[in-house]
């Protein structure tokens, strides 16, 4: 609901504010004193676009600033939430609009472009007038108020969630079909480099292993020569050292048996005999290990720089050249998994598409319902408001082939303005006033529907007189007590319904024109909606005429 609006320099309104009632708000006032720029500087504040033609003669730029109730809108303070900004039971937006064409939109004291304003605004307000884009006649917004009048939202948010699932595997089976190519060829990369190294088959430590045997093998002979040496002189051959030492250790302990200080030098020789016994048996022993076949160690020179290949191609040591072949093992079985994986999706893709298409059907009947409703409580409305014998319709069009977020419906509202002409869709046939009168006669079936808006009608009453014009004033009443009405109007039967007031008028000061808005009370009321029945010469009469229509108990339902 919008409670106060501030108008600065906006076409011929110098400085305006208005604080506006929660019911039924009426606009009058002599014709071009810029009643409708009321009904522009709302549709600012939705965000609809605007031009430096909007700035008053001889100001660089105009302001409009609303203050909007939001305590009953949740879905735009989540919005404002979602979009980090203030929230708060209030909505601040202001708009400012330079002579050069630029502009600024503040919403709660921050700057944000005209998108985030737009979709923060939608659904808060409708400003309907001939000039205007009516969202009556857009057929996703037909759609929407279907769906409000015949409480389907929960059927609506369920299709959004299962469409959004089958897309979302949609998406990613045709990804992983696009990259298939590519796949085929990593594959086949990768197999390559893997059968390099499976072919080698490296181990771990094998490379020193393998350097180590080489350099053995090649020098065997001074290995072999040396251990034998070794083991004769150790033990083998005649006054060997194992030999010499027996006897020091016979002598020691013959000794040591008349100076027992020579005990630890006898177990110390024994020892030492015991030493080089077990390493000329070992050096026994070496020397036939040793192989000198020149083939063995061809093939070890070969495993060594084959092993030492891998590791120059990948980069790394042995133990990294093990660990890029458990990589290429694990990407290859991933890739060889491709055509189960695309089974699994394109199974997952049917069984959420029929999930969808459930929901869809489940939407649709719904809808059918809602929409047959609808239709015959707006013809209802539309007899009293000057159309005849028009009959509304809503023509729902239902296409599994076009399966969207909100279903398979396409709605389009239609009416039949003459008898035998057909029907047709409203954007065809209606003009402004008609338009609005039917929007009008929407909101009276809707009543009660969806979040309290504010609905702004202008020219709602152009073609009408009489008792049509006070069974307008009737339903935008009736629509007042579930929503804020604000109406710009020349009608008495409509002003004499008003919950507020407001007269608009020219003022000129020091050669300039202003626009200038008062809330009338009481008597002022009285005199303004006897000069609409009378003309400007108000008398005893039309006063009277004022009175009673003001008292009617229409008025004050």
């Amino acid at each position: 609901m919008l409670t106060t609006l501030r108008i600065r320099d906006l076409v011929l309104i110098e400085n305006l504010d208005v604080a506006l009632s929660p019911g039924f708000n009426v606009l009058t006032g002599e014709t071009g004193a810029g009643k409708s720029l009321i009904a522009t500087a709302i549709d600012l504040l939705l965000g609809q676009r605007a031009s430096g033609e909007l700035v008053r003669l001889g100001q660089k730029e105009a302001e409009v600033e609303g203050l909007f109730d939001v305590s009953d809108e949740p879905g735009i303070r989540e919005r404002l939430d979602q979009a980090g900004l203030p929230v708060d039971d209030e909505l601040l937006v202001r708009r400012v609009i330079t002579a050069g064409g630029r502009h600024r939109c503040y919403v709660n004291g921050r700057l944000a472009s005209l998108g985030v304003l737009s979709g923060l605004t939608e659904g808060l307000a409708n400003v309907m007038s001939q000039h205007e884009h009516h969202a009556l006649l857009d057929p996703g917004r037909q759609l929407k108020l279907l769906d409000g009048f015949g409480a389907l939202g929960d059927k609506v948010e369920k299709m959004a969630v299962a469409h959004a699932a089958w897309r979302e595997r949609v998406d990613r089976l045709e990804g992983l079909k696009e990259q298939e190519r590519d796949r085929v060829q990593r594959l086949d990369y990768l197999q390559f480099q893997l059968g390099e190294i499976e072919k080698i088959a490296p181990q771990p430590d094998e490379l020193d292993r393998a350097e180590r045997d080489i350099e053995r093998m090649r020098h065997a002979r001074t290995l072999i020569e040396a251990s034998t040496r070794g083991a004769e002189i150790l033990y083998d051959a005649q006054g060997s050292v194992f030999e010499k030492l027996g006897l020091v250790e016979r002598e020691l302990s013959q000794a040591a048996r008349v100076d027992p200080a020579l005990d630890e030098s006898v177990r110390q020789v024994t020892e030492a005999a015991a030493i080089v016994e077990d390493t000329a048996r070992f050096l026994s022993g070496y020397g036939p290990q040793i192989e000198a076949d020149p083939d063995q160690l061809a093939q070890l020179e070969e495993r060594r720089d084959d092993l030492k290949r891998l590791m120059r191609k990948h980069d790394t040591d042995l133990d990294g050249v093990l660990e890029v072949q458990q990589s290429l093992q694990a990407e290859v079985e991933t890739l060889s998994q491709y055509e189960q994986a695309v089974d699994d999706l394109e199974a997952a893709v049917v069984e959420q598409r029929e999930l969808a298409e459930r929901c869809a059907a489940t939407l649709t009947k719904g809808r059918r319902k809602a929409a047959r409703s609808l239709a015959k409580l707006v013809s209802a409305e539309l007899s009293d408001l000057e159309f005849g014998r028009a009959e509304f319709s809503v023509d729902l069009n239902t296409d599994p082939a076009s399966l969207g977020p909100q279903g398979a419906d396409r709605a389009a509202f239609v009416i039949a303005l003459n008898p035998g002409e057909g029907a047709h869709q409203l954007r065809k046939v209606a003009s402004g006033g008609e338009l609005s009168r039917l929007m009008l006669a929407i909101k009276r079936a809707l009543a009660g529907v969806g979040p309290h808006s504010t609905y702004v009608f202008d020219e709602v009453d152009a073609g009408i007189s009489g008792p049509v014009a006070a069974s307008v004033g009737r339903k935008l009443k009736e629509v007042a007590a579930h929503h804020q009405v604000i109406c710009i109007t020349h009608l008495p039967q409509i002003s004499g319904m008003a919950d507020a007031h407001f007269y608009v008028s020219k003022k000129a000061r020091k050669g300039r024109t202003s626009t200038v808005v008062q809330r009338l009370e009481d008597q002022e009321r009285i005199r303004e909606v006897a000069r609409m029945l009378g003309g400007e010469k108000v008398t005893k009469r039309t006063l009277d005429a004022a009175k009673e229509l003001i008292a009617s108990p229409a008025a004050r339902r």
